[in-house]
Parts: structure tokens; C-alpha cells; sequence
């Protein structure tokens, strides 16, 4: 299985501290998110992980020469970003024949990722992507889903005022080589993962839902949480 970690956003909401400091290397208890990321899904037996950058893609770059997982990580500089669809499409390649782990990496996960892996393994047969799934406190801020009673994604709502749940999308997916070979086939200009590509698959997409904590780091009050979970 092949990984793509999505690492290339400004961080904006976390200025001062990503004026010098890209949002997947931001420390939580001292150690870089990304790093966290990688000897995490390392440990579960994944050996080859493909990072893309863009704002301050030379710390990213750096960090990465200098880890002990310099030699299963290719680092992919984007000029202009491609969005989440696009980056993707851009490195199926990368990905060939294999499936494919799906990550916004601006998120702390503790989730159990064998138990992960696991349920793609054994998910409904007509389902080719398995989201990760938890449930929000501010469903409004989330991506909320729809399920029915065999955990398959039924609808979607990105980020509404008053959305019909809190099982909100965790934006961490496995992506099946059906999967795959339908998004770089028939759907090449897709720029936003979320909202070109997930709709297409309705009906098709399995969720995994987590208890354990999930953030995403990208607010000065979840990296707080963040980093006082991890101590």
C-alpha cells in the first residue's frame, strides 16, 4: 500500500508560529505532526509515502533528508497548488497498481490504524473507498456524513450551519485500485477532493468510524488540545 500525506497548506490560522514553520511540521509534545504521521503507518508495515509541498517546501524537505525515513519518502514540490483532487491525480504514478492510503496530514489522529486497514479489507463488496469517520463537537466547522445501517456513505454535507449529524469525514481514506483507476481515468480536471470526487462515489464509500482523538490542528485551540492530549 502506497501513502500520500498532504502537507502543502499555509496554515494561516495558526500565524504567528507558521510564519516560520509549516503547518506538518508543527510540534505536538516536541515532535513534528509529520514525523508522528509517518512512524505511525511505518509501524504498521508501510514502507513507501509520498509528501507534497508548497509553502515553506525547503523546511518540509530539509526535515525529511534529515529523518531516518529519508530513503521510503519522495517529497513533491508544487509550484502552484493542485488542490487535494488534483495532487493526487497528479502522482498516480507514484501510487501504479497498489491501493492507497489518502491523508490530509494537518490532522492528529490516534486512531487505530490496523483495525483501519482492517475494515477496508473486509468492507461491503460494492464499496471501493473507506473513509475514517468520528464524531465532531462542532459539526458545523466538519464535512458531516450519512449512513445507513451497513456503514456506507449515503450523503454528504460540506461544513453547514445546521448539519443532520455529528459523524463528520476525517479526510483519511484508503482508496482501492477501482477506486483509483476511475478518478485518474474519468476524472482528470478535478481540483478538490471533497467536493468533485467524494459525491461520485456515493453509495460506494465505507465508513470506519474512531473514537480515539481526532483534531485537526489547524486552529490555535486544537493545537492546545493537541499537545495537552499528547503529554
Amino acid at each position: 500500500m502506497k501513502v500520500i500525506l498532504l502537507a502543502a497548506g499555509f496554515g494561516t490560522r495558526l500565524r504567528p508560529l507558521t510564519n516560520s514553520i509549516p503547518k506538518c511540521l508543527v510540534p505536538i509534545n516536541g515532535k513534528p505532526l509529520l514525523g508522528i504521521w509517518i512512524k505511525n503507518l511505518y509501524e504498521r508495515g508501510i514502507r513507501s509515502f509520498l509528501i507534497n509541498t508548497h509553502y515553506l517546501a525547503g523546511n518540509v524537505s530539509d526535515y525529511v533528508l534529515k529523518s531516518s525515513f529519508k530513503d521510503i519518502c519522495t517529497v513533491v514540490f508544487e509550484k502552484k497548488l493542485l488542490g487535494t483532487a488534483g495532487t493526487l491525480i497528479a502522482n498516480a504514478s507514484f501510487i501504479g497498481e497498489e491501493e492507497c492510503l489518502f491523508i490530509h496530514a494537518d490532522n492528529y489522529c490516534l486512531a487505530d490504524f490496523d483495525a483501519f486497514l482492517r475494515a477496508h479489507h473486509n468492507r461491503p463488496k460494492n464499496c471501493q473507498i473507506t473513509m475514517m469517520t468520528f464524531r465532531a463537537n462542532t459539526p458545523s466547522s466538519c464535512g458531516i456524513v450519512e449512513i445507513d445501517d451497513q456503514d456506507i456513505v449515503t450523503a454528504f454535507h460540506e461544513k453547514k450551519v445546521d448539519p443532520p449529524g455529528n459523524l463528520a469525514n476525517g479526510a483519511i481514506y484508503i482508496l482501492s485500485r477501482e477506486a483509483i483507476s476511475i478518478i485518474k481515468n474519468e476524472m482528470t480536471n478535478a481540483t478538490d477532493f471533497s467536493l468533485e470526487i467524494l459525491p461520485k462515489f456515493m453509495g460506494r464509500i465505507y465508513s470506519y468510524e474512531t473514537s480515539a482523538l481526532f483534531l485537526d490542528i489547524g486552529t490555535p485551540e486544537n493545537y492546545t488540545k493537541a499537545n495537552d492530549e499528547a503529554n
